[in-house]
């Protein structure tokens, strides 16, 4: 007997279809935004690409909810770094927040 679960976990919903365009506003405003906003777009080409290859919008959705989590977590981090506190013992984005797509 396998070990299966009795249920499929829903997807995490869809991104607004504006989304995107929304969050690139949010990106241009934060101080970041020299670094971030070509990090953004080259992102969102790549998934775009994808895309386009597998038919599927998931490339575009994780692009947006991983740039979503990283707006998010800025302000924690900015307080972090701003403490003083040693942050040598730190984990990649990527390890935190899965791999990118």
């Amino acid at each position: 007997m396998s070990a299966q679960p009795e249920y499929t976990p829903a997807p995490p919903p869809a991104p607004a279809p504006s989304a995107a365009a929304q969050l690139l506003v949010r990106i241009r405003a934060d101080r970041r935004a020299d670094t971030w906003v070509p990090a953004f777009e080259r992102d969102w080409a790549k998934a775009l690409e994808d895309s386009r290859h597998s038919y599927s919008l998931t490339p575009l959705h994780d692009v947006v909810r991983v740039w979503q989590a990283r707006l998010a977590a800025a302000p924690a981090v900015d307080t972090f770094i701003a403490s003083g506190m040693d942050d040598s013992d730190g984990i990649a984005l990527e390890d935190a927040l899965g791999a990118r797509p």
